[in-house]
């Protein structure tokens, strides 16, 4: 028994749709991935600033502050000027 057109235009397009699917699934199941190991990383940055930042003196701490305040301001500095 042969296919009609409309009955294998139907078929293609039911399984295109499944594959849009399950291209979809594949995406954000990526995405998810990407997210986790970005966040374990941050996690993993921030344990080791904190073991460093317990390692010094209080005087070496501030002074890092200091620094950090500093660069946010030449970069905010930057960015006015580039605007």
């Amino acid at each position: 028994m042969a296919f009609t057109p409309s009955k294998d235009h139907k078929r293609r397009e039911r399984e295109q749709k499944k594959m849009d699917k399950r291209i979809a699934r594949e995406a954000a199941k990526e995405e998810q991935l990407i997210a986790k190991q970005a966040e374990n990383e941050a996690a993993e940055i921030a344990a080791i600033e904190e073991a460093r930042l317990a390692g010094m003196t209080q005087e070496e701490i501030e002074f890092e502050k200091e620094l950090a305040a500093e660069a946010a301001e030449v970069a905010a500095k930057k960015e006015m000027a580039m605007a």
